[in-house]
């Protein structure tokens, strides 16, 4: 029996859905158990993200048993060929799948592999000769300026209890005047709450980086006109956004009332949480703003992800290179 060196946390344990496995070998059930425990606990991937993983490579899986007729060991991964991953990639699209999810699927395989090998279970070079889908670039609209403050106006009307109103102003303060992600402004609790004064937060986001974000005093006053107007009680280890019945506030409800909003001002369908957040690197960025700097902000591991998250014409990208690279203005390769 193989031994790995991470052991199976709860947590790591809920994460990975129950499903037959008849079609594995008991080494490659260990090894797909002991990755889904590194990215548990190595990674920090969420319960979600877990599961979409498992579901990945558990199709990709099944797929290889069916195509070489017989239960799969790490000995039968070790010998695929590249011609095994390209019938793949084959069925993929005859199942209709998106270039996106296609392309997501062969991530997921990919990391599965890089982590046996790392650990010495299996190797297979065939992998690396196959080219990754091409995904058609596709980010939600930012909203123009004028459309932001507009629905920042309506916000403050759009229910008929003030202080539900008054949460909903907080909450889109966070995603537009501080590019938070809603998980993030969602997730934080009663004692993280911004005190008057306060110019800066520390925000945990994906892979428990965290980062400062500044805030602005009217973020800062509409959080306190939240906490003064919420007539439910708010422990300090409880969350800070609270529904009606008191129970944390999901996304689905922010969702929802943007979706309201939407309808009102007659804003395309592309207005979502996430796209205020968008809105607020693109405004940032086509005021003048350095890209590392916003990147910084957005919590962004990488450059070219703060750029697809800016919508501004190539002028602009090219304004603040040549304002911020050294080497701009040379001529010297």
């Amino acid at each position: 029996m193989t031994n790995f060196p991470v052991s199976l946390s709860e947590s790591a344990a809920a994460a990975v859905p129950s499903r037959s496995d008849d079609h594995l070998s008991l080494d490659l059930t260990e090894a797909v158990a002991g990755w889904c425990r590194w990215l548990a606990a190595e990674r920090y991937y969420s319960r979600h993200t877990l599961a979409a993983y498992r579901r990945d490579l558990g199709d990709f899986l099944l797929f290889m048993s069916g195509h070489l007729g017989d239960r799969i060991a790490l000995d039968d991964l070790a010998g695929l060929r590249a011609s095994d991953f390209r019938a793949w990639l084959a069925a993929c699209a005859d199942r209709g799948l998106q270039a996106s999810s296609t392309a997501r699927a062969l991530s997921v395989v990919r990391s599965f592999f890089r982590w046996l090998e790392k650990r010495g279970l299996a190797d297979n070079a065939a992998l690396d000769t196959i080219p990754t889908p091409k995904v058609p670039r596709s980010v939600p609209r930012a909203l123009t300026q004028d459309e932001a403050a507009l629905a920042l106006d309506y916000i403050t009307g759009l229910d008929d209890r003030p202080w539900v109103n008054k949460r909903n102003v907080a909450v889109y303060l966070l995603l537009y005047g501080c590019g938070l992600r809603i998980g993030e402004a969602l997730g934080l609790r009663r004692r993280e709450a911004p005190t008057a004064g306060q110019d800066s937060l520390l925000i945990t986001g994906k892979g428990r980086k965290q980062r400062m974000v500044p805030l602005l005093p009217v973020v800062t006053a509409a959080i306190d006109d939240y906490l003064a107007a919420c007539p439910r009680p708010l422990p300090l280890d409880g969350p800070l956004f609270v529904g009606i019945r008191g129970a944390p506030l999901g996304p689905r409800q922010v969702q929802q009332d943007l979706a309201s909003l939407r309808r009102l001002l007659g804003l395309p369908e592309t207005a979502t949480p996430h796209a205020l957040r968008h809105s607020f690197a693109t405004h940032l960025l086509a005021g003048g703003g350095d890209l590392r700097a916003i990147q910084e902000l957005l919590g962004h591991a990488s450059l070219s992800t703060t750029q697809r998250y800016t919508d501004v014409d190539s002028a602009g990208l090219l304004t603040v290179y040549h304002k911020a690279h050294p080497r701009a203005g040379t001529d010297r390769p």
